[in-house]
């Protein structure tokens, strides 16, 4: 069963920079404390997978996704 396309909110370990960003073109970002929170409308269930596989490849540290109703 396909997501339906939401609303996401994306917590990081670590505060990433500019080239780091520049992986999430399509998602805003908030520097809060020690952790990056990205947040973003993704498509299907596809798009979540491929933001997930871009942290993975990062080797950044996911906290939390969620999607926001």
């Amino acid at each position: 069963m396909a997501a339906p396309p939401g609303l996401y909110t994306i917590r990081i370990t670590g505060r990433l920079g500019a080239t780091a960003l520049s992986a999430f073109p399509t998602m805003d970002c908030e520097l809060t404390g020690r952790e990056t929170v990205l947040t973003g409308w993704l498509e299907d269930r596809s798009a979540v997978f491929g933001v997930l596989a871009q942290i993975e490849a990062l080797g950044l540290e996911l906290l939390e996704l969620r999607q926001i109703a």
